[in-house]
């Protein structure tokens, strides 16, 4: 999908000539396309025998809800439970931590903000 998103449309030759090395088979990113379009997050025009891809979703709405998804499935649509899980990481940055909390304090002070 990355690709075919960077691309914005195209034929599964053109797909295939933007993965780095070493390329996977032409049947394989086939059999990929084929899924994305039984999915509905692909659709495709007709030239012929030959089929022009291009997404039905953008790159923000399909992360919008697979992150949803995500944290409703994994962690009980909780926020707090989310944020919990990385603090409990052994490799988080602390510029990262101190990026994260000036993010929340924004959100906190907006939150705020619109209760007045």
């Amino acid at each position: 999908m990355q690709i075919l998103w960077d691309m914005d449309k195209g034929f599964i030759k053109d797909i295939l000539e933007q993965f780095p090395d070493p390329i996977p088979p032409y049947n394989t990113v086939a059999t990929i396309v084929r899924v994305l379009e039984k999915k509905g997050i692909i659709s495709y025009k007709s030239y012929g025998g030959a089929h022009q891809f291009y997404p039905l979703i953008s790159k923000e709405d399909y992360r919008n809800e697979q992150l949803g998804n995500l944290v409703k499935d994994y962690f009980g649509n909780s926020l707090k439970e989310v944020v919990h899980f990385f603090s409990e990481k052994k490799d988080l940055d602390i510029k990262d931590v101190n990026e994260v909390m000036k993010m929340l304090e924004e959100v906190k002070k907006k939150s705020e903000g619109e209760k007045e």
